[in-house]
C-alpha cells in the first residue's frame, strides 16, 4: 500500500493508459470490420453476407453473393427470414450503402440471438474502393 501511495503517478499513468487502450478497442469494434476481414469471415468461417439496403439500392449494385434482407423486413416481423442463416453461431456480415443501416440491423440480429454479427465499415462504398466484386440485379 505504501508503494501505491508513494508512486501514485505511476499507478495513474497505468490506469489512464489501460483505459485508453480499452476504449480504442471497443470503439473500433463498434465501427465495423474492414473489407479484408469481411472477406476472411465469408471465405474461411462460412460467413453469410447480408445487404440490408432497400430493394432499389440492392438492384442498383451490391456485393457479389450478398443476400438481400431489407432493414424494414428485420424490424417488422418475428417470423424467421429464409435469407438469414438458421445456424445462429455462423458469422453474419452486414452491409448497406454506407454502413449506418447495417449498424441498426446488427443490433436487431443480436437481440434475435445471432452471436457473431459484424458490420462492414464504410459499407458498399468501402467495398467498391477495395475493388471487390459488385453486381447488379433486376429491380
Amino acid at each position: 500500500m505504501k508503494f501505491l501511495i508513494e508512486n501514485w503517478y505511476l499507478v495513474l499513468t497505468a490506469l489512464v493508459s489501460g483505459g485508453l487502450l480499452a476504449w480504442t478497442s471497443l470503439k473500433d469494434k463498434s465501427a465495423g470490420v474492414s473489407t479484408a476481414e469481411a472477406v476472411r469471415l465469408i471465405n474461411r468461417e462460412k460467413g453469410v453476407l447480408i445487404d440490408v439496403s432497400d430493394a432499389a439500392e440492392y438492384a442498383a449494385g451490391h456485393a457479389n453473393g450478398a443476400r438481400s434482407v431489407p432493414l424494414e423486413l428485420l424490424t417488422g416481423t418475428e417470423t424467421p427470414i429464409k435469407q438469414l442463416p438458421t445456424n445462429k453461431a455462423l458469422p453474419v456480415v452486414l452491409m448497406c450503402k454506407t454502413g449506418a443501416r447495417a449498424q441498426r440491423a446488427a443490433g436487431i440480429l443480436r437481440k434475435q440471438g445471432y452471436a457473431n454479427v459484424v458490420v462492414v465499415a464504410g459499407g458498399l462504398k468501402a467495398w467498391r474502393e477495395a475493388s471487390l466484386p459488385v453486381e447488379k440485379s433486376a429491380a
